[in-house]
């Protein structure tokens, strides 16, 4: 007895179609919740468009007219662009030195690295800048250069009372309560806080990279110049930036200082002289909305920048991928 074509299991079609599965209908799977959200925050946008235009309590032309005063102008250049940039300078350079040190082998240069770093982390930026207004109290005869102790060597040395030994004397008032005052303290905190970044980033180069270069010939200068720092910068960068944009917005502590040439100074001066409090804290932040945004578009141009090779972004890892699948 022969067994028929459809008991073995074989086809008689020979391209096989028959034991193919069906087409299938796929329904999408449905997410009504989701469009609950959306009609919920198309709601709450419409209710916050509505209260920024109809509520009185921003009267915008008086928002406009206070961000146009020559005053609040100034303020916006010198005490938050100007500072920011200046202290940023210093704060990073400070941070590599810092970190630099911490990671030496020699101990004390490690161990007043970890102090100054613990010291500026734990005191708060308000704190630290009303402390440095009254700096002038701590040196009332002024910050003087030349040899230390002076008086102490010209007493045991005999000589007449009015002998010094100081070429420059300058005024701690001015030094500290001004903006000068401002950067220092600025750029003092944000050392503490570069040197950690600074570090992380060191440390995330290779050290076979060091050793390579040293084994070249390359002084431990040259070498931390031209082979660490540059790796490391795909590290540092993208909290650098998120740096800048928090001591851009620090400037407004300024007033603890107080620094008088500051935006936020000026606006609260102008808000308080004309009792619209609230329209200059929409102009304080449509201020700062604006220049943060145009350092978030360069944090992004730097990042892609430093990140080049590295695959930093998800289109280089999609097309990094792509390439893996081909070969």
């Amino acid at each position: 007895m022969t067994e028929s074509p459809s008991n073995t299991g074989t086809s008689a079609d020979p391209t096989g179609s028959a034991d193919r599965p069906g087409r299938i209908d796929a329904v999408p799977v449905r997410h009504p919740w989701r469009w609950v959200a959306v009609a919920v925050i198309a709601v709450l946008v419409a209710m916050f468009i509505h209260m920024l235009v109809f509520n009185p309590a921003f009267n915008w032309p008086f928002v406009a007219e206070a961000m146009n005063q020559a005053p609040v102008i100034e303020g916006f250049i010198k005490g938050t662009l100007l500072v920011t940039v200046l202290s940023m300078i210093l704060g990073v350079t400070g941070g590599v030195v810092l970190a630099v040190m911490r990671l030496s082998d020699n101990p004390i240069l490690k161990t007043v690295s970890w102090i100054y770093t613990w010291f500026f982390r734990a005191i708060p930026r308000y704190v630290l800048l009303t402390i440095m207004g009254a700096l002038g109290i701590v040196f009332q005869e002024g910050i003087a250069f030349g040899v230390p102790f002076d008086w102490k060597i010209i007493e045991w040395l005999g000589l007449p009372t009015d002998t010094t030994w100081r070429f420059l004397t300058l005024d701690a008032n001015q030094i500290f309560a001004g903006l000068v005052g401002a950067v220092i303290g600025m750029a003092a905190s944000e050392s503490a806080y570069m040197a950690e970044i600074a570090r992380a980033g060191i440390l995330s180069v290779d050290k076979g990279q060091s050793e390579a270069a040293e084994a070249l010939g390359m002084s431990p200068g040259k070498t931390m110049l031209r082979v660490v720092l540059p790796q490391a910068m795909r590290v540092i960068v993208p909290p650098t930036g998120n740096e800048t944009i928090a001591m851009l917005k620090d400037t407004s502590l300024l007033i603890a200082i107080p620094l008088s040439t500051e935006l936020f100074f000026q606006l609260k001066a102008i808000g308080s002289r004309t009792y619209q409090t609230f329209p200059v804290l929409i102009s304080a932040t449509i201020y700062y909305l604006a220049a943060t945004s145009i350092l978030m578009i360069a944090q992004g141009w730097l990042e892609r920048h430093f990140g080049k090779g590295f695959g930093t972004s998800a289109h280089e890892k999609g097309q990094r991928i792509t390439m893996r699948t081909d070969h």
